[in-house]
């Protein structure tokens, strides 16, 4: 499963969010459906790994199927993939 969070932060004309996944398979596979290139992705491999993306890309991802979260509970799928990995 795929998913964006709500965050709204400001990066240049753009307001980012963050798209996450249950497997870097599916993170990928929807980042190339949306148009992201896969040298974006942050902290590759790791428990935080993620694309930053634009409010557009959020709506594609939307549309695609990805499941919106808000970004608390990002951040709790984070810390559980950080205990899942100890």
């Amino acid at each position: 499963m795929v998913y964006v969070d709500d965050m709204r932060a400001p990066f240049r004309r753009m307001i980012m969010c963050h798209m996450i996944a249950d497997s870097q398979k599916e993170l990928l596979e929807m980042a190339k459906k949306i148009g992201m290139a896969e040298r974006w992705l942050q902290n590759k491999d790791t428990y935080l790994e993620h694309f930053d993306i634009c409010l557009s890309k959020r709506a594609l991802a939307i549309s695609m199927g990805a499941v919106e979260i808000t970004w608390r509970q990002l951040g709790e799928m984070c810390i559980n993939r950080k205990k899942q990995q100890q």
